[in-house]
């Protein structure tokens, strides 16, 4: 009896075991599958020109991306994050005539108070993440839409430099988010502030009783979101030439959420996962220029994504559940 009960444990085991190593690992095999696919069946997929513009495409996105692993590694959220480069786009052009460093400066920190009152209403006030942000998100593309009401062209040598130029063939963009990957990784792993921040994400009222800083944290993972976002948003604005406040950043919540979701950070908080999200970025990117390269219309790529999202919440749930 003993040894019938041991075979279903042990299969049982091994189930879980596999499903654990793909809700791990599941972003980079279908990173490595969309890159065979395209490798097969889309013409000059490997050309070096191809890689560049995919890198610099996903740029924008990653960035937002790793705000939103240290909201989520917090237990929180920021919806918040797509009005935040609206905003930064509509500083950037109001602020140009004063010099790019007065316009970059000016963005930023658009982008930092935005978080400040993130931080500000959920660590003070006690107001869900969820709501707090979805009430800025909204605010914060009124306030861009206000300071500037249509699209404006952005002439300024310093930002068509920063949009189109590169250092030994790699592009400022894909240097940029290289270098604030490599910074918020060493953030949450190596300092004080990334080991509160997954102690809090973990359990906040523990945290509390152990003596640890909690709002001081939460507000400073917003701002660190926020101005990402708005870093984020300044690199789009120099990539188009052109502030466009009414579309910029349009659902980049969502593309943002998802990619740390698949790429391993649980929505229960507690962890961040930097690796995954920037391979959940990826993936985003090669899936939506897939579908492009082969002609299908938006509506499926939109579809594509939705499935995405769908199965990201999906695996976040069973690591709940564990």
């Amino acid at each position: 009896m003993t040894t019938d009960l041991a075979v279903p444990r042990t299969k049982a085991t091994d189930r879980d075991r596999l499903r654990r190593q793909l809700q791990e690992y599941g972003v980079y095999l279908g990173v490595a599958a969309l890159l065979i696919v395209n490798i097969l069946f889309t013409p000059h997929f490997l050309s070096t020109e191809n890689f560049r513009t995919q890198a610099v495409q996903v740029a924008p996105v990653l960035i937002v991306a790793l705000g939103m692993a240290l909201a989520i590694g917090s237990e929180g959220v920021d919806l918040s994050v797509g009005s935040v480069m609206a905003l930064s786009t509509s500083l950037i052009s109001l602020y140009l005539g004063y010099g790019i460093w007065m316009a970059l400066a000016a963005a930023v920190l658009g982008g930092a108070a935005v978080g400040v009152a993130n931080g500000a209403l959920i660590a003070f006030i006690g107001v869900q993440p969820i709501v707090a942000t979805l009430a800025l998100m909204v605010a914060g593309r009124g306030i861009a839409l206000v300071l500037l009401p249509q699209l404006k062209d952005v002439h300024d040598p310093g930002m068509a430099a920063l949009g189109s130029g590169d250092l030994l063939g790699i592009p400022y963009l894909v240097l940029i988010a290289t270098a604030l990957t490599l910074l918020v990784a060493f953030v949450v792993r190596r300092t004080t502030f990334g080991r509160q921040l997954l102690a809090i994400g973990d359990s906040r009222p523990a945290a509390r009783l152990a003596g640890l800083p909690v709002r001081r944290v939460l507000i400073l993972v917003y701002v660190a979101s926020g101005a990402l976002a708005a870093i984020a948003g300044v690199l789009a604005t120099a990539r188009l030439t052109a502030s466009d406040p009414t579309s910029l950043g349009t659902l980049m919540e969502l593309s943002a959420i998802t990619a740390v979701v698949v790429g391993g950070t649980p929505l229960s908080g507690g962890r961040v996962r930097i690796g995954g999200t920037v391979a959940g970025a990826v993936l985003i990117q090669l899936l939506t220029a897939t579908l492009i390269k082969h002609d299908l219309p938006p509506s499926w790529t939109q579809i594509a994504q939705a499935v995405v999202i769908i199965l990201a919440v999906y695996a976040a749930r069973e690591r709940v559940k564990r």
